[in-house]
């Protein structure tokens, strides 16, 4: 188990270097999520898979130190029922800050730090990463699939090709969507690992996909509140656009009509 822990660990500080390394060498697959594009939405049902993906797996080693228990009642979100938040909170131990004591955790509590020490926070990994880069740095790619973080975690999860080797002691597996193609992790998810409240098979791409949208949305929590509100904005101002066109053609048009009399 404690070999499990440092491994799931040494995986995210894999993720840590990931930027650092030149996009040719990772193979990032470009899933196909609910949230993507200006119209696109979390689906709920998939964000509450990958809350029991990260509840059963990753909360080991990883902590979520910026997001709330209460906000997993949110519309938004995972959208739980207050009694399955309190539930789920309650769940969980946090240290007093007063009495120093452990007590169970509350809505208004945040979630644990890492269990491990160098183990990254998830809580904003997939805002943090980027999958997709353009030629020259230029963001072409960025502007047709997206920043890709969710992509990055999800492939990480998924690239091991079964292919093993030791250096310097440490034992290495082999996976594509890492920089350099070998990382100190061995594969942390296989299928059935899970078992869904919903009966979706929990296989491994499923695991993958569902606990990166998770991790995308205590990320971007807000993200369907700002896509609405980027829509009215266009709206309002394409109405905008027409009524200064019209007013133009108004204003102008005595003038038109002088010059062709003349």
């Amino acid at each position: 188990m404690l070999a499990r822990l440092a491994a799931s660990a040494l995986v995210a500080l894999g993720l840590a270097q990931a930027p650092a390394m030149a996009a040719e060498e990772q193979a990032i697959t470009d899933f196909a999520f609910s949230f993507e594009g200006p119209f696109g939405r979390y689906d709920q049902s998939q964000l509450q898979r990958g809350l029991q993906v990260y509840t059963e797996v990753c909360a080991a080693c990883h902590g979520l130190r910026y997001v709330s228990y209460r906000t997993l009642a949110n519309g938004g979100g995972p959208a739980l029922s207050e009694e399955a938040m309190r539930a789920y909170a309650a769940q969980n131990t946090v240290t007093d800050a007063e009495t120093g004591e452990d007590r169970p955790a509350t809505p208004t509590d945040y979630f644990p730090l890492s269990a491990i020490e160098n183990a990254p926070d998830l809580s904003l990994m997939a805002k943090a990463r980027a999958g997709f880069h353009g030629p020259a740095g230029l963001g072409i790619n960025q502007i047709l699939f997206g920043m890709g973080g969710p992509e990055h975690i999800a492939s990480i999860l998924t690239d091991f090709s079964g292919e093993e080797k030791e250096e310097a002691g440490v034992v290495l597996y082999e996976n594509h969507a890492f920089p350099g193609g070998w990382m100190a992790m061995a594969p942390p998810l296989s299928d059935d690992m899970v078992t869904y409240a919903d009966g979706t098979p929990a296989t491994t791409d499923q695991m993958a996909q569902d606990v990166a949208a998770f991790l995308m949305w205590t990320a971007e929590p807000h993200m369907m509140a700002r896509k609405q509100a980027g829509i009215v904005a266009v709206l309002f101002l394409a109405m905008l656009c027409v009524l200064l066109y019209f007013t133009n053609k108004k204003l102008w048009a005595p003038h038109k009509r002088d010059k062709h009399t003349a």
